[in-house]
């Protein structure tokens, strides 16, 4: 549906042309029009205008003051009078007998015949003489040398101009013109004709037609606009074939080319594939226009796609590459934690589970735990700022150094101090890791721990809750070169149970930026404080994955539970 609608550039192109072709038409034919009616209605303006001023200067005006005084008797002895547009009522034979002998004076003979000369040699419709009756305020006819005639004493009391006449009689009857039924198109005006005493005695007339004149512009008109029309065909088939060729043409080849380099391009194959195609550089547009600037810019943008595509898929490659590679270490990193639980199938004393979600493909976050001999169980949770790769080959190194140390056997505080030292040798990186190791006595409970500016742990006590255990911490390991780390002795009773984490736990936030936070986290620790140290973890997980929603995790999330059961001995 969409597409039967649209209109090519040529239709558009065509249909505008007519439409301002029509425009400029109409408005050419309005202003001809205008301009040729005004100036043939003026000309035969004048022409009346100078034609009855001839009349009123030849006639004799002793004459026609005779003519005006002969019918003025007549025409007030009248009770009866006959206007001219009665002429052909039954009653008009007999107005006329009281005016014959009017019309057989020697004055209406004479200036009839001047009258009918003048009307002859200048072809006009009609020539007359009135005047005009103060009483009646009407115009009384005196001679009326047309075909046609009104004869003396016809009278009309309609005349547009009798006010003004009659305020001034020198005025006449300026220029008019009239179009009626009878008489079609009419100039008419009228001039004063004045006694030897110079009053105005009567109104030399006469009527030009201009139905000639009007029939002569309509024809001008269809001429001109049959004219226009033709002229109008002609410029737009001319200018179709220069829009075609220098406009249509040229965009119909950019679409088509854009179209192939849309679908893939004629012979990508034997081009090389998609970072060498070269689909626009085969258009050769030479329009000397923007459409020509329009080709180059393609060009120019098909060059660099092809050197972008070309770089992308190198870097895809590489990245393909190296997430294979991340693949690996993922799984080289996850293989370094303990992950098989429960970890000593022989050992009831205590149960022990953990977790590490990494925010990345990597993490930094690590955890372990290991005997050091039958009685003693290494705990370790660490954080190593940073993240991604540095942050887990950091990791790798530290958690190495920390279980190597512990084997060998010492305090928490001297295993982090050696490895403290190990680690800033040749740290340029500045990277450091934070760490919360604690050696547990199995037998008696009795621990020692050290904290390297880690979480505070969360202690349970026999059958209550999850509480923070907090006191100072030492400073992060590998700041400092010769740092001592302060010991934190602690019992576990049977019963009691452990849970460290990172920070990100603590530290994991929602939508609106809010942290979980130390309470959130001891009331998902509290929503089950008996459970075992897996369903333990799992809680906590599944709250703070309630509460960030769908926020990213932007830090690595690893949890350690611990449940004390005591040795058979301490029961015994």
């Amino acid at each position: 549906m969409k597409n039967n609608l649209r209109f090519s550039l040529r239709k558009k192109t065509v249909l505008i042309i007519i439409l301002m072709a029509i425009l400029l038409s109409g408005a050419a034919i309005l202003t001809c029009g205008l301009v040729f009616s005004r100036a043939s209605d003026e000309n035969y303006r004048l022409q009346a205008s100078e034609l009855a001023a001839t009349i009123a200067s030849v006639v004799d005006p002793d004459q026609v003051a005779d003519l005006r005084e002969q019918v003025s008797s007549v025409y007030d002895a009248t009770e009866e009078k006959v206007g001219s547009e009665e002429m052909d009522s039954p009653k008009y034979n007999d107005y006329l007998q009281r005016f014959a002998s009017v019309t057989e004076s020697d004055s209406y003979r004479e200036v009839y015949q001047v009258l009918r000369g003048i009307q002859d040699a200048n072809h006009v419709e009609s020539v007359y003489i009135l005047y005009v009756d103060v009483p009646t305020r009407s115009t009384v006819y005196l001679v009326d040398a047309s075909d046609d005639p009104c004869y003396p004493g016809n009278f009309d009391p309609v005349y547009e101009m009798n006010d003004l006449v009659l305020e001034n009689p020198e005025v006449g009857f300026p220029a008019y013109i009239t179009n009626t039924e009878a008489y079609g198109w009419l100039v008419s005006a009228g001039v004063a004709i004045h006694d030897s005493e110079g009053n105005v005695i009567a109104h030399a007339f006469t009527d030009i037609s201009m139905n000639d004149v009007k029939n002569s512009q309509r024809t001008f008109l269809l001429s001109l606009l049959l004219l226009l029309a033709l002229l109008t065909a002609a410029l737009c088939a001319v200018y179709v074939l220069v829009v075609n060729r220098m406009l249509v043409k040229p965009v119909n080849r950019l679409a088509e080319a854009a179209r192939q380099y849309y679908d893939g391009g004629d012979g990508e194959e034997e081009s090389g594939g998609q970072g060498d195609r070269e689909t626009f550089a085969a258009l050769d547009i030479k329009t000397g226009d923007e459409i020509e600037d329009l080709s180059l810019a393609m060009q120019q943008m098909e060059r660099d796609m092809n050197t972008y595509i070309r770089n992308l898929t190198a870097v895809t490659a590489e990245k393909e590459r190296i997430g294979a590679e991340l693949n690996v270490a993922t799984q080289i990193q996850a293989d370094m934690l303990p992950r098989i639980f429960p970890p000593f199938p022989d050992r009831t004393e205590f149960d022990i589970y953990a977790t590490m979600d990494p925010a990345k493909e990597v993490g930094g976050d690590f955890y372990d735990f290991f005997l050091i001999d039958d009685d003693h169980l290494a705990l370790v949770m660490a954080d190593v700022s940073g993240k991604g790769v540095p942050a887990a080959l950091f990791m790798v190194i530290a958690k190495t150094l920390i279980k190597n140390r512990a084997l060998m056997g010492g305090s928490p505080g001297e295993i982090l101090a050696y490895v403290n030292d190990q680690l800033c040798e040749g740290n340029d990186a500045g990277l450091f890791v934070t760490v919360w190791l604690a050696i547990l006595e199995i037998s008696t409970g009795k621990g020692m721990a050290a904290n390297a500016g880690h979480e505070h742990p969360a202690l349970r006590r026999g059958d209550g809750t999850y509480e923070l255990v907090k006191y100072r911490h030492s400073p992060a390991v590998a700041t400092l070169e010769g740092i001592r780390f302060r010991e934190h002795e602690f019992q576990l009773e049977p019963g009691d149970s452990l849970f460290v984490y990172t920070d990100g736990v603590a530290e994991a936030t929602d939508a609106n930026n809010e942290l979980f936070g130390e309470e959130r986290t001891l009331a998902a620790l509290n929503r089950d404080p008996a459970a075992s140290p897996k369903d333990l973890l799992a809680n906590v997980k599944e709250g703070i994955d309630t509460f960030v929603g769908d926020a990213m995790q932007f830090d690595d999330i690893t949890m350690l539970g611990l449940h004390y059961f005591g040795s058979k001995t301490e029961e015994t």
